[in-house]
């Protein structure tokens, strides 16, 4: 009898990754890599941006404060022809305070006064070549006292009411408007017209006077 011929087994294949492909390949440039910009040219225009700013910083206030005071004489305002004779009356002077004219038979003694002054008496200590410092009584205290200390010995300090300016100093036909006791001007004056150089008896002196301001004129100690 003849042999039967079997169908061939049939395996099932488990699923699995799919068979690889070619390798994949990477292009690669043969030109060199361009170099990473430089950050210096950053940095510099900072340094010279702060550096401007700090400049600026300083230079600013500089135009907004005032203009210095110039430290010199050109301000001082001049008085000739003044009359030298004596009064017993009070007299309306035209500088405020005043400069010269005429003036009480009696002067004040030189120093430091803490109210106003008779401005007839001072005037004769004008007269006999003395300084006069007028302050106006709202100044602080301690400016009053460096104006103390500035003080010649042939000299009158004294708060006068309706000033001006904070400070002045006067002589026989010379006056000078201060911004304030430390008005570098002063100690100018001062070494200007300090020795009486203007007053008609410059070798006189402001010392025997009357000493209280509200004495009647006329009068002497």
């Amino acid at each position: 009898m003849g042999e039967t011929e079997l169908p061939a087994p049939s395996y099932d294949v488990p699923p699995g990754p799919p068979p690889a492909g070619p390798p994949t390949t990477f292009l690669l440039s043969s030109e060199p890599t361009p170099p990473r910009p430089s950050r210096a040219p950053v940095i510099a225009l900072a340094v010279i941006g702060v550096a401007i700013i700090a400049c600026l910083a300083v230079a600013v206030p500089m135009f907004l404060v005032e203009d210095p005071v110039p430290a010199d004489l050109k301000a001082v305002r001049s008085y000739d022809d003044l009359a030298v004779d004596h009064t017993a009356k009070d007299v309306d002077y035209p500088q405020s305070p005043a400069v010269g004219g005429p003036h009480a038979p009696v002067w004040l003694d030189c120093g430091v006064y803490d109210e106003p002054v008779r401005e007839e008496n001072a005037v004769h200590d004008l007269e006999h070549g003395t300084v006069w410092i007028a302050y106006d009584p709202d100044l602080d205290g301690d400016d009053v006292d460096e104006l103390a200390d500035a003080l010649p010995q042939n000299g009158i300090l004294a708060p006068y009411p309706g000033l001006t300016a904070p400070v002045v100093v006067t002589v026989w036909g010379r006056q000078l408007e201060l911004v304030g006791a430390d008005d570098p001007r002063l100690s100018l004056f001062l070494r200007r017209y300090g020795g009486g150089e203007t007053a008609p008896e410059p070798f006189a002196s402001c010392a025997g006077g009357v000493r209280d301001p509200g004495q009647a004129p006329g009068t002497s100690i």
